[in-house]
C-alpha cells in the first residue's frame, strides 16, 4: 500500500523528539550531582534518591519509542506494542517523580506541565501506529 508523503515527514518528528528524550537521558544520567546540587539542590537530591526502577523506566521509555519510531519508518507492525509499553514506562517514570517524592509541593504545578506534553506525544505516537497498522500500511 502506498503512504502518505506525510508519514515519513511525521516520522521523522517523532523519531528527533524521541532522540531529544535520549540525550536528555543520556545527559541526566550521567550527570554531575555536584553541580547540580550548587544550581538546585532539590532536583539533586531527587536524583540521587531516585530508585534504580524508576531510573530503568525512563530508559525504557526513550529507548523503546526511539526504536519504536525506527520500526514504524521501516513500516513494521511491532512499533505498535513497543509505543505501548514505552508509554506505560513514561506513566511508571512519571508516577515515581510525582506520587513519590514531594516535586509537585516544591516546583509547583507547573512541573508537570512539560511531563504531561512528553505523556501526550506517547499517546499521539502509539495511535499513529496503531492507525497505520489498522490501514495495513505498516506490517
Amino acid at each position: 500500500m502506498k503512504v502518505a508523503g506525510s508519514f515519513i515527514v511525521i516520522g521523522i518528528i517523532f523519531l528527533l523528539w524521541n532522540l531529544m528524550g535520549c540525550a536528555a537521558y543520556l545527559m541526566q544520567v550521567t550527570m554531575n550531582l555536584s553541580e547540580l546540587a550548587k544550581t538546585d539542590p532539590y532536583m539533586a537530591r531527587t536524583f540521587a534518591q531516585m530508585p534504580q526502577w524508576a531510573w530503568s523506566a525512563y530508559a525504557v521509555a526513550v529507548w523503546g519509542t526511539t526504536i519504536a519510531t525506527i520500526l514504524l519508518l521501516m513500516k513494521r507492525r511491532l512499533a505498535v506494542p513497543l509505543y505501548a509499553i514505552s508509554l506505560a514506562a513514561v506513566v511508571i517514570q512519571f508516577g515515581y517523580s510525582f506520587l513519590g517524592t514531594d516535586l509537585l509541593a516544591v516546583k509547583g504545578v507547573m512541573a508537570a506541565a512539560f511531563p504531561l506534553f512528553i505523556f501526550i506525544m506517547g499517546v499521539v505516537q502509539l495511535l499513529y501506529a496503531r492507525s497505520l497498522a489498522n490501514k495495513g500500511i505498516i506490517k
